[in-house]
């Protein structure tokens, strides 16, 4: 009898490193489209994306007492913010937003400063960015302009006149800028 449980055990170890060495399984699914696509935009659509650590999960992994839950923000939570293009002519631009992070986020147009790059504006204690200047937003979930944030899986935009600049998109709900949500759209004459 003993034996018998030695080797199950034996085969159950084996099993399990197995599992550690080959690690999860690849994920075979694309990434979930988007609930709604905005309609035909005037000028020149640029695309924004936005991101965090825990895109592309597709369910809540086990996790130890006291773990923060998938969702929630930890200190170490990577978000990202992409533009394509990056550089666009003066004149009608649209920004077409599409969240495919686990977090609801938003796209807030910034005029940038000369001598500043991106991501050096100072984070109030409020753990956001100062909106003087701000030229427009994108956070209506499937919709245009101003909401209350554009939900994972989702789409906003925002359609603006911009003249020749630099300018920075950020997300400014409170932590995102810090954990890097921003980019640079450079507007030619």
């Amino acid at each position: 009898m003993r034996l018998h449980h030695a080797g199950l055990a034996g085969a159950l170890a084996s099993v399990m490193l197995t599992a550690v060495v080959a690690g999860p399984p690849a994920a075979t699914a694309a990434q979930p489209q988007p609930k709604c696509t905005a309609p035909p935009l005037p000028g020149q659509v640029v695309n924004v994306t936005l991101a965090d650590m825990g895109s592309g999960t597709k369910s809540p992994s086990p996790r130890p007492y006291g773990a923060p839950a998938p969702h929630e923000m930890t200190t170490d939570t990577k978000m990202t913010l992409s533009v394509a293009p990056a550089t666009v002519r003066a004149g009608t631009v649209s920004l077409r937003v599409t969240n495919k992070g686990t977090f609801a986020h938003q796209v807030v147009v910034l005029p940038l400063p000369t001598g500043q790059t991106v991501g050096q504006r100072e984070v109030g204690s409020d753990m956001r960015v100062d909106e003087a200047g701000r030229l427009g937003e994108a956070s209506n979930n499937c919709g245009a302009g101003t909401g209350g944030g554009i939900s994972p899986a989702s789409m906003g935009w925002t359609t603006l006149k911009l003249p020749p600049g630099r300018y920075e998109l950020v997300c400014n709900f409170p932590g995102h800028y810090a954990r890097g949500m921003y980019a640079e759209l450079n507007v030619t004459g």
